[in-house]
């Protein structure tokens, strides 16, 4: 690692701060700005200021190394806080002018070389640091293909400028609320932005409304509920997300309104769509949720239009991705990632592998012709009739999936199957519970590959596995979200030999 400004701050947002000590004199209030000195960066892509001579902490987002910023507190500890940035007084020496007006890209503002030398020595570092592991080789990290418009799936919230217009965009960062307007989401490619303009238009033109996020006024959860999940006055449902889907490999695009409760000329929708993006429309879906938290996800989806599977590719694969079923959002980086997981795997074959946290069985077919038997394990029902259609749909023989919680299921796979060779696991941001731990080091596989997308869970996981046997080899890095602080890394693990 060559030298260079950007201090890697060995911090994790609250991470070796006492919660419990003592609280600090004149410590910030939510609500107050500050001007701040950036020191360095913490893992989570905040920049870090400490205030007074007790070095109270506070986490700045839209700040980087050397910035001195306006700043205000919106979430506050007893001896950290977090604050958004409001103006850049003076830039630091790295800082470069940003591309484009996107909340979701922060790291927009340093040269992309130096991303990735951040993102290496902050996997390295939660390695170090939270796992106490040492002896592994830290590999380069595999740079994007494309820096921008990289993004197969956007989820926009619908909301209100000042002037009550209703905009299709993203929330504020750190801390707002408030729904951004955009013209061109830079993440997205050019066809996926024409699809979200065409339904920001049309609801616009019908005059639908957004709901209204945390503005409940009812006398229980149940009264905030009904009042804000319904259908607005006029009986119509209020707006919540619009969720673009893109096949990068097909040119097809699978389009999702999410809403509260209430009439919706979906089918009309639908019609304008197909009318302005002929054959690359794929399928129209509407979903009606009641949930108050802020999320896509759940509520009662129907088919509108044309097909309930979005087609796509990846590598020699022939997919089909169910509109909640979970599916890497960088493509290209995907086909990367899963070779590596296929180099660690090593795979000769005879082996029995376990998938672990299978999804709809991307990584457990694109490794099934190197292995002797595949099995694969998920939660989500809809992802594991995702996996079986795929490999009766790519002829695909010695590929099994089944639905189930990996922490009661894998034990009695092994009894079912028995034990296996290579374990892959890629699970998501919270890593693995102490319990799916144990459950794989009873499995005792030779090989284990892990995929992560959050090396301080990596960390732990690793380290376990290591004091129960295992030895962590390599771990390579892999840019699936350029412009933004997110790391996916891929670790070998190996038992050695007897």
């Amino acid at each position: 690692m060559t030298e260079n400004h950007t201090t890697v701050e060995p911090l994790i947002p609250g991470d070796g701060v006492d919660p419990d000590a003592p609280a600090m004199p004149g410590r910030p209030q939510r609500g107050d700005v500050l001007e701040l000195q950036i020191e360095s960066l913490a893992y989570g892509g905040e920049g870090v200021a400490r205030l007074g001579d007790g070095g109270y902490v506070v986490f700045v987002a839209g700040a980087i190394t050397g910035d001195r910023v306006r700043a205000v507190v919106h979430k506050r500890k007893r001896s950290y806080a977090h604050a958004r940035t409001l103006e850049v007084l003076e830039p630091g020496p790295e800082r470069i002018a940003p591309v484009a007006d996107h909340p979701g890209v922060p790291w927009q503002v340093l040269p992309y070389e130096r991303q990735l030398e951040i993102k290496r020595a902050q996997v390295d570092e939660a390695l170090r640091r939270i796992g106490r592991l040492e002896g592994f080789e830290l590999e380069e990290i595999v740079p994007a293909v494309q820096p921008w418009r990289y993004r197969n799936k956007l989820e926009y919230s619908f909301g209100e400028d000042e002037r009550g217009g209703l905009v299709c965009g993203f929330h504020a960062p750190a801390g707002g609320n408030r729904v951004l307007a955009m013209s061109d989401c830079m993440l997205a490619t050019e066809v996926g932005n024409l699809a979200r303009e065409l339904a920001l238009a049309w609801c616009r033109e019908q005059g639908l409304a957004a709901w209204e996020r945390g503005r409940g006024r009812g006398a229980g959860v149940e009264a905030e509920r009904r009042q804000r999940t319904g259908p607005g006055p006029d009986g119509r449902a209020r707006l919540r997300n619009l969720v673009v889907r893109e096949g990068r490999r097909t040119d097809r695009l699978q389009i999702r309104i999410v809403t509260t409760e209430g009439e919706l000329d979906a089918g009309e929708l639908a019609g304008h769509l197909s009318a302005e993006l002929g054959e690359r429309l794929s399928g129209v879906l509407w979903t009606r949720s009641r949930s108050l938290a802020e999320t896509t996800a759940g509520g009662d989806t129907e088919l509108v239009w044309g097909e309930a599977e979005l087609p796509e590719r990846l590598g020699d694969l022939d997919l089909r991705i169910s509109a909640e079923a979970f599916f890497q959002t960088n493509t290209e980086m995907a086909e990367l990632l899963y070779g590596v997981a296929g180099e660690f795997a090593a795979l000769e074959g005879w082996e029995r592998v376990y998938d672990l946290y299978s999804g709809i069985g991307t990584i457990a077919l694109s490794l099934a012709s190197r292995a002797g038997e595949l099995w694969g394990i998920e939660l989500v029902p809809e992802a594991v009739a995702d996996a079986i259609a795929g490999a009766r749909r790519n002829e695909i023989s010695n590929a099994h999936f089944f639905a189930g919680d990996t922490r009661l299921a894998l034990r009695e796979l092994v009894e079912r199957a028995g034990r296996p060779d290579v374990v892959v696991v890629d699970p998501p941001r919270a890593g693995l519970s102490k319990k799916v731990v144990h459950r794989i080091i009873e499995a005792s596989p030779k090989r284990i590959v892990y995929v992560s997308c959050n090396p301080t869970t990596l960390a732990p996981n690793a380290a376990e596995l290591v004091e129960a046997g295992w030895e962590l080899r390599r771990v390579r890095p892999v840019d699936m979200f350029p412009q933004t602080h997110h790391i996916e890394c891929v670790a070998l693990l190996e038992r050695p030999a007897a």
